[in-house]
């Protein structure tokens, strides 16, 4: 009897011991959280720090004298090297300086890497010494700013988007610049560059509190970056009530704000990265002065952007701008997903998931980071995208390293160094948000607490985050249960803690951390397919938080031809693509490609080759319909050119180069699978065409008939007018041809002739794709 209590006894103390050791769930509040400080957070392996190795090597061969002319050259010094070439040598000079400082902090905070700090510090005191040179306070790099400012100053202001009484965007720089000297100040607690950065602000002050609402609206229609933001922050470093107050005047451009304050998506046609920034401010006040307009307008804007402007990526915009609200599916182009809009939607994430934990801000967070912004970056030599295209067949170019700064080039500097920027969140009842599964470290200085995550999702499926404390303290780890995932488990010591909660959430785990405890995380992952808004059967694929995308290898395919689909037939992906290796991590098709099956890898991983993102399904009927279509649309183009005289594809090099293409003032692209050639404001091209002496003939050119700004553009046939044209809405969703009868005295007795495209006063082309002589019938 004593040993069958003996017996029982010890097995009570097991089952005790063992619920001690694990942990019990509880409930998970919307609560407002804070995220850790910069150097709270590092980065410890797999692709990310691979991508700030990269970064910061970069960021330790450039030049601050070089950044530095022109700050030096408009304050009436001598520079002590020639400017960078790309914007720096243009009228935005000096936006750049402004993102090295904030790169160059940041990661000092993160690293304490004193080759940093030594950078900063020169280049603060060089900025100071031009200040002084200056005298008032102003501080730029802007061609002929001071002239610009002072006109701004009396109230005599013409301005458009992005010019500023005859500057390129003089307040975008400028705000670039305080940010950097704010930076600089609460990272690397640099004093000289606060002080820096409270003369601009007063300078600022004189410069544009004194001008009437009407004439601060028409400084406002020059994009100016978040000058807002920069100026709230700076005010709450100082608590300079005259900052508040000018943040504010910069907060309030009525064209933009008034109609997001009452919940209205007018974007449509507006340029993208113009906007997010002074969103971003709009928070950032709302957070100073609990202005409910601010916080309104920042909410708003946030969710019709992800949910209404944004592709699979987490990007947004397609040549910079916002189109129609829910019609992404035309919009796929070499010209997609700036990635400076990224870089801001993440800092909005960020301050949206500082007022309100909603697992949707985390999702987005995590789905941008992942597919844009370390998708954007070359990993070979840290070099980033301007664009990344989502138009089928696309490839990613770079930016090279000293000759083509410009945004895209600043924001990578920045972008590349604060991964762990989001991973971790304090909660207001002092509990920890897991909310990224990137291998890292949170050194959480308030509990005197250490928790390393060790994780290689996606080529894995589990996550271990290993607690050190001096002591054993009582914490609720709040851990992200992800929509990508079918099914968690949660253990703790190697003990099940047992919860109830769907994807999509986060589990709420609470008990008394010692040191060395680990928990212990596994998903079963899935694959998923996010459809267009406007397109259910035009999709991207997932596996976990990563897209996939297909390989076509370096050699350019053809856009009408060599593009695949998947005839599915309505099944779930999970039927038919499968796993062919976890690292490195692949993918293949199972018997639904055509032309045939493909080879998949994640879009972060995806360099220097062409590539399919968004994919076509089709059931084999629908399939069948396609084919027949396509072999109509042959059948017409075959008959046309039975009558063709000439035909040249724009874009194309040696098309061009056999019809002795010209222009001044032009751009390029693919949209749509098909190249095209557009000659912006004030710019024309012109190429030559084989046209028959005796013969009546027509001139035949294609353009998009979706187009969702109203272009008009002359047409000139050996310098005089042939036709205007208007372009806007003609046939949504589908090419068109603009047919022009030839007058006789254009071709009569000519072997050829020279068609120009030029827009009339104030405007563009729009795209052309093609152009070609036909006989008249």
């Amino acid at each position: 009897m004593r040993i069958e209590k003996y017996f029982y006894g010890v097995c009570a103390l097991c089952l005790l011991l063992s619920c001690q050791q694990a942990a019990k769930q509880v409930d998970t509040p919307v609560l407002p959280t804070k995220p850790f400080e910069m150097g709270e957070v590092v980065i410890t392996k797999g692709p990310f720090k691979h991508a700030e190795e990269k970064e910061t090597a970069y960021l330790l061969e450039l030049e601050p004298d070089r950044f530095l002319s022109g700050f030096r050259s408009e304050a009436g010094l001598v520079p002590k090297a020639p400017k960078y070439e790309g914007w720096e040598s243009l009228g935005v000079a000096g936006q750049t300086l402004g993102h090295y400082l904030s790169a160059c902090a940041m990661y000092y905070a993160t690293s304490g890497d004193e080759r940093f700090l030594q950078r900063l510090e020169y280049t603060i005191n060089e900025l100071d010494s031009c200040q002084q040179a200056n005298g008032d306070g102003y501080l730029a790099a802007t061609p002929d700013g001071k002239r610009i400012f002072k006109e701004v100053s009396a109230g005599k202001i013409y301005s458009q988007g992005f010019d500023l009484n005859g500057g390129w965007v003089p307040l975008y720089v400028m705000h670039k610049v305080l940010a950097g000297l704010i930076d600089t100040y609460q990272y690397a607690h640099n004093e000289r560059a606060l002080a820096v950065a409270e003369k601009l602000a007063n300078w600022m002050y004189g410069t544009f509190q004194h001008l009437t609402e009407e004439q601060m609206q028409k400084v406002l229609a020059c994009e100016f970056g978040g000058m807002n933001e920069a100026l709230a922050n700076l005010y709450a470093c100082t608590k300079n009530e005259k900052f508040l107050a000018l943040a504010q005047r910069f907060d309030n451009h009525k064209a933009i704000m008034d109609s997001l304050a009452v919940g209205v998506d007018d974007l449509e046609g507006k340029h993208a990265n113009t906007q997010v920034p002074k969103i971003i401010g709009a928070a950032r006040l709302y957070e100073l002065t609990g202005s409910k307009r601010d916080s309104a307008i920042a909410s708003f804007f946030w969710h019709t952007v992800v949910q209404n402007h944004s592709y699979v990526n987490g990007g947004n915009s397609d040549g910079e701008h916002f189109g129609t609200p829910g019609q992404l599916n035309e919009r796929l182009s070499t010209s997609n997903t700036e990635t400076c809009n990224t870089y801001n939607m993440l800092k909005l994430t960020r301050h949206l998931f500082s007022w309100q934990s909603l697992p949707e801000y985390s999702a987005y967070y995590e789905r941008a980071v992942f597919n844009h912004i370390l998708a954007s970056q070359n990993p070979d030599d840290g070099m980033c995208t301007y664009y990344t295209p989502l138009i089928s067949g696309g490839k990613k170019g770079y930016l090279s390293p000293f000759q083509s700064f410009c945004c895209c080039s600043g924001s990578g500097m920045e972008n590349h160094v604060k991964y762990g920027d989001f991973i971790y969140s304090e909660g207001s009842d002092s509990s920890l948000w897991v909310n990224l599964f990137i291998p890292s470290q949170l050194n959480w200085t308030d509990r005197k607490m250490i928790v390393t995550q060790d994780t290689d999702i996606p080529s894995s499926d589990k996550t271990v985050l290993t607690v050190k404390t001096e002591k054993p303290q009582s914490v609720i780890f709040r851990l992200r249960y992800p929509e990508w995932a079918e099914s968690m488990r949660i253990k703790v010591n190697g003990s099940s803690v047992s919860f109830e909660a769907s994807n999509n959430s986060y589990v709420s785990i609470e008990r008394e951390w010692k040191d060395n405890d680990k928990i212990e995380i596994t998903f079963k992952i899935k694959f998923y397919t996010v459809s267009m808004p406007d397109n259910e059967k035009r999709v991207g694929i997932f596996y976990g938080p990563v897209l996939l995308a297909g390989e076509l290898g370096t050699e350019e395919p053809d856009m009408e031809k060599d593009i695949p689909v998947l005839v599915t037939n309505n099944q779930p992906v999970d039927k038919w693509l499968e796993k062919v290796s976890d690292s490195p991590l692949r993918f293949k098709t199972k018997g639904v490609g055509e032309p045939k099956d493909m080879s998949l890898i994640p879009f972060y991983g995806m360099h220097h080759q062409h590539y399919m993102v968004y994919w076509d399904l089709f059931t084999t009927e629908e399939w069948k319909d396609m084919q027949e279509a396509y072999k109509n649309e042959l059948k017409r183009l075959q008959d046309l050119d039975k009558i063709t005289v000439d035909y040249v594809t724009l874009g194309e090099m040696q098309p061009e180069r056999d019809h002795n293409f010209r222009g001044e003032g032009i751009g390029n692209g693919v949209s749509h699978r098909k190249k095209w050639r557009a000659a912006w404001i004030g710019g024309w091209f012109e190429f030559d065409m084989k046209v028959l002496p005796d013969v009546p003939q027509d001139l035949h050119v294609t353009y998009w008939g979706g187009e969702t700004a109203h272009l008009e553009f002359d047409i000139y046939v050996d310098g005089k007018v042939l036709a205007r044209q208007h372009l806007y809405q003609n046939k949504p969703n589908q090419f068109f041809e603009g047919v022009y009868s030839l007058p006789e005295h254009f071709w009569k007795g000519k072997e050829k002739i020279t068609i120009r495209f030029k827009g009339v006063p104030g405007n563009w082309t729009g795209a052309i794709y093609n152009a070609r002589i036909a006989k008249h019938e």
